[in-house]
């Protein structure tokens, strides 16, 4: 078979990979499931799928089509070869705003579809929780819904035509058909004829419809993805007087890539909701309240109405970016119920929530009811969407598992269904996460089981046994957004009745005769307890990690990542994580595919040495230690702490590369420079020796050299002629003077210092050494705990609330709070905790200052100026850019504008290292470089971070400023 993908490589114009790397990667979605694909495609062209397709058929394998990858059911785990249309395929084709439709490509992502509709006016209505990264083709897949069903329905109400290849290689395109047309297609001696044909017999025999009537569910559910839609079909024209024109459309959405292969998607789009929203977040005690209370919501009409509950509210109490979304929060309910109501004015909203607050407390339900507006409604959303992947932070092996999550009734049915519900979860002894769609009858529920025992898994088939036969017993759907795939597919039968499921075969036997589109989904499904990701009795890998890992192991931190792909977000989107992915669209450069290495080599690989595999470190090559995954991932999976881990045991086999001991080492080399600075700044900007240097060392041709001050901080502190005593100083404060601002950055240093005297502090370098920065991002953990150590032992005993440890360069002051705590040995713990507590970046003080009323806009000029703001990636991550924002804006006429820049690509030594130049410089110019041309010549470009203003310095010719430099400048 190897020589045949080989041939076929060559054929495509596209990519075609079967190495064990790439198979892994794509060997799991954001199911439970895990199968080894043959290979992965990423077609470019039409005929490339048409290549795949012969190729299927002539070796008899198959073709998995697959878009972000968020499927929860295992829609896109196979055997077969992943044909993955997310890197190519994903234009939009053409708009026509006055009919109100668009046409794309099935890879294009619905929030980035939005943008792109925005200034027409237009909105494609369903949405996903994770809309930032899926795609149009998937939501086609799945018939994806989202919060808005209320409103907006299913992605198939919004399906004009589907243009797309059949299992024969031929084009077809789908759409609106009339009587005549549809009788016409039929006779056809094609394919394409065979396809109408067979739905007009099957639907046209009238025993079929009274089963199909009798079997499927309710009509009042519209969340309805169980098997194929002939349900809908039946209820065309050609089967039922006055329906509607048939249009194949219907039976594609929700077929999962069964059917045949989309390549175009014409939508309906409509216009753009009034302009004013507001979220009612009515608390209760108990999931029953809160369902009883939903039915008095809709009373109301809604565009959403959604569950959060306690579980997953205690999964935000640990996530950083969702502790900020919690503001809301009163006391510990037991679930909150997110109303939402979209109308023209404020005033009409309220109105309304008053009317729904009073029906709620006259029926006892309910015990506060904030109404939130603004900017606040995008962080409950935000909170509301992380849902899926909060629930990956559990620690441990329990997990929320996503077995029968996608269950839907009827909304009047809801309150009932889940008491019974709960009642088979409570004779097993589990408890479950309830969330979601509350006002269209269907919550996503999630039974705590541990799949990797024997108990587990036998459970995982039980709850879903006895969970369809309660679903069979409303009337209701077991898929309502989430898709069959292999988690519900042997269940059809069961739900449908066996008539119908054989309806269903029928149908997949015409369309595919060879099973070549993604078989055993939805007909001929394996038993759902098969291809799990985790095996029972598996074992954990014996290593002995540097860090601290919390209550977890190292295997078990990577295990958090549950497949959601919140890292699959464009720059479009905003927000850091993932930086590499961002540039490059590969699925290998995903925060999900370096969690997904390790998992998979930490759990199957028999060395000694589990890490000791070159297969993790070409994934975890372009990881940029950004830090942006521990504070955006939902399921707080941080990769670069994994990377750190995973290089120090990866160097232990394998040794350690010179440039990462020179980059590792830069304070030494910087201090041996500092002796004479001038020598040392010549020979790596000149062209000849700084070209020799960097060939040497490893380093890009095209990138320049940072250089050395003149003089470094702490020579300037001795030489200078001390202020005169501050007897009246507000307090003392510590200046951290790590490596980069004492040999790099010293001008800087210096300005900080003067700044906190002239505001009135008395300013002390205390002893330490290093940050351990440089040492922390090339994984020498060992050498970087020893320098943790040391400065605990010498910090710990001078460091307090009342004098507290100040720094300037973010990756440098913020390690006390972040990797010194995971690096400190029993005997540092605890000091290194209360330590971090007292150690801040210089913005976070001063807004504290300010908010303090010790420092006023009295002090610095009434000048206009206007700031444009980048945000270094650890300072995003660990504390935020509020305080930076309110620093800058202190003198009175100061407007700050912050990039939604993600990270700048530098990155430390990342974009200085040749094989990263490009794609560093490939970040920086998603938003960061075109920003900051754009700002004119008097406008302030400010950037934190050292690595960040040499990123700009490159990337387009201008000086950036630390936040200190112009607080300084703007003082009277």
């Amino acid at each position: 078979m190897i020589a045949h993908l080989q041939t076929l490589q060559q054929q495509l114009q596209g990519e075609l990979y079967y190495d064990k790397t790439m198979r892994t990667l794509y060997a799991t979605d954001a199911s439970a499931y895990r199968e080894m694909p043959l290979a992965v495609a990423l077609p470019k062209t039409e005929s490339d799928i048409k290549l795949l397709i012969a190729f299927a058929l002539q070796h008899k394998t198959s073709l998995i089509p697959r878009t972000a990858g968020t499927s929860l059911a295992g829609q896109v785990v196979g055997n077969g070869i992943v044909v993955d249309v997310s890197k190519y395929f994903n234009e939009i084709l053409e708009l026509n705003a006055n009919e109100k439709w668009v046409r794309v490509q099935p890879g294009v992502i619905r929030d980035d579809l939005n943008v792109f509709l925005k200034p027409y006016g237009l909105l494609f209505g369903p949405e996903t929780s994770t809309a930032n990264r899926a795609m149009i083709g998937g939501m086609v897949g799945n018939n994806s819904c989202g919060s808005n069903s209320v409103v907006y329905k299913s992605t198939r109400e919004h399906i004009i035509e589907i243009k797309a290849i059949l299992s024969d290689g031929s084009d077809v395109v789908f759409g609106e058909t009339d009587l005549d047309s549809f009788h016409a297609k039929c006779e056809m001696d094609t394919l394409e004829g065979r396809i109408y044909n067979n739905i007009r017999q099957l639907l046209s025999n009238y025993d079929n419809r009274v089963e199909i009537a009798k079997q499927f569910p309710k009509k009042s559910i519209e969340r309805r993805n169980t098997g194929y839609a002939i349900d809908l079909l039946m209820q065309t024209a050609p089967f039922e007087a006055g329906g509607p024109n048939f249009n194949f459309c219907t039976l594609i959405a929700g077929s999962e890539g069964t059917l045949a292969f989309i390549t175009e998607i014409k939508l309906n789009v409509v216009p753009l909701p009034p302009k004013e929203t507001g979220l009612l977040c009515v608390h209760f005690n108990t999931i029953h309240e809160s369902l009883l209370a939903n039915l008095i919501a809709l009373q109301f009409a809604p565009t959403a109405s959604e569950l959060i509950d306690h579980y997953i509210l205690e999964c935000t109490k640990g996530n950083i970016e969702q502790q900020k979304n919690r503001f809301f929060v009163k006391g510990d309910p037991g679930a909150i119920l997110v109303v939402e109501f979209k109308k023209n004015t404020r005033e009409e909203i309220t109105r309304i929530a008053e009317q729904v607050e009073a029906a709620m407390r006259e029926k006892g339900l309910g015990y506060h009811f904030p109404l939130l507006f603004g900017d606040d409604t995008k962080k409950i959303w935000n909170l509301r969407k992380a849902g899926l992947g909060l629930l990956g932070n559990m620690p441990g092996d329990d997990k929320a598992v996503p077995v029968i999550e996608d269950t839907a009734v009827d909304v009047n049915d809801l309150p009932d269904y889940i008491a019974d519900f709960n009642k088979i979860l409570e004779k097993y002894g589990l408890y479950s996460v309830h969330y979601a769609h509350a006002g269209s009858g269907e919550l996503h529920l999630r039974p705590i089981i541990n799949l990797k025992t024997a108990e587990g898994n036998a459970l995982f088939r039980t709850i879903a046994m006895e969970v369809a036969a309660l679903v069979k017993k409303y009337n209701g759907s077991l898929s309502g957004e989430h898709g069959d795939g292999r988690l519900r597919g042997e269940f059809i039968p069961k739900m449908i009745g066996e008539k119908n499921y054989a309806l269903l075969k029928q149908i997949k036997e015409t369309w595919d005769p060879h099973h070549i589109f993604n078989p055993g989904k939805i007909v001929d499904t394996p038993p759902m307890n098969t291809f799990l990701r985790y095996t029972p009795g598996q074992k954990d890998s014996n290593v002995a990690p540097v860090f601290r890992w919390g209550n977890q192991t190292v295997l078990q931190h990577a295990e958090q990542c549950n497949g959601s792909g919140d890292c699959r977000k464009t720059h479009i989107s905003g927000g850091t994580m993932c930086p590499s992915f961002m540039a490059t669209r590969n699925e290998k450069d995903t925060t999900r595919a370096r969690a997904n290495i390790l998992r998979e080599f930490l759990t199957h690989s028999t060395a000694i040495n589990k890490f000791n595999h070159k297969e993790i470190y070409e994934v975890m090559d372009l990881c940029l230690s950004c830090k942006g995954c521990k504070s955006e991932c939902p399921s707080n999976v941080d990769v670069a702490k994994l990377k750190a881990e995973f290089l120090q045991q990866y160097y232990k086999a394998n040794g350690i590369p010179f440039r990462s001991k020179l980059i590792a080492n830069f304070s030494v080399v910087a201090k041996i420079g500092s002796v004479w600075p001038g020598l040392y700044n010549g020979m790596v900007t000149n062209r000849f020796s700084g070209s020799l240097i960097k060939k040497m060392s490893g380093f890009a041709v095209k990138r320049s050299m940072p250089t050395l001050s003149k003089i470094t901080v702490r020579e300037w502190m001795r030489k200078r002629k001390q202020p005169a005593s501050n007897n009246g100083a507000k307090r003392k404060v510590y200046f951290f003077c790590d490596e980069f601002t004492n040999y790099n950055d010293a001008g800087i240093g210096i300005t900080a210092i003067q700044l906190l005297e002239k505001l009135g502090y008395e300013v002390v370098i205390p002893n330490h050494v290093e940050s351990g920065r440089a040492m922390l991002s090339k994984g020498l953990l060992l050498k970087a705990k020893a320098i943790a150590h040391q400065n605990i032992d010498w910090l710990s005993d001078i460091v307090c609330e009342e004098a507290p440890l100040i720094g300037i360069e973010p990756s440098a002051i913020l390690t006390f709070r972040d990797e010194y705590i995971d690096l400190a040995d029993d005997d540092h713990y605890e000091k290194a905790k209360q330590l971090a507590k007292n150690v801040f970046y210089i913005d976070e003080f001063l807004a504290g200052e300010i908010e303090k009323g010790f420092i006023s806009a009295a002090l610095f000029t009434n000048a206009d100026k206007k700031i444009v703001l980048h945000g270094h990636c650890q300072q995003k991550a660990l504390t935020n850019l509020n305080d930076t924002v309110k620093v800058l804006s202190l003198p009175q006429n100061y407007t700050v504008n912050t990039l939604p820049s993600g990270c700048c690509g530098m990155a430390g030594s990342f974009g200085y290292e040749k094989e990263h130049y490009d794609l560093s410089m490939q970040i920086g110019n998603l938003v960061l470089f075109p920003a900051v041309n754009k700002a004119d010549a008097t406008t302030i470009i400010a950037a934190p971070g050292t690595s960040c203003r040499h990123q700009i310095k490159d990337g387009t010719g201008k000086q950036a400023k630390h936040t200190v430099e112009v607080l300084w400048e703007a003082l009277l």
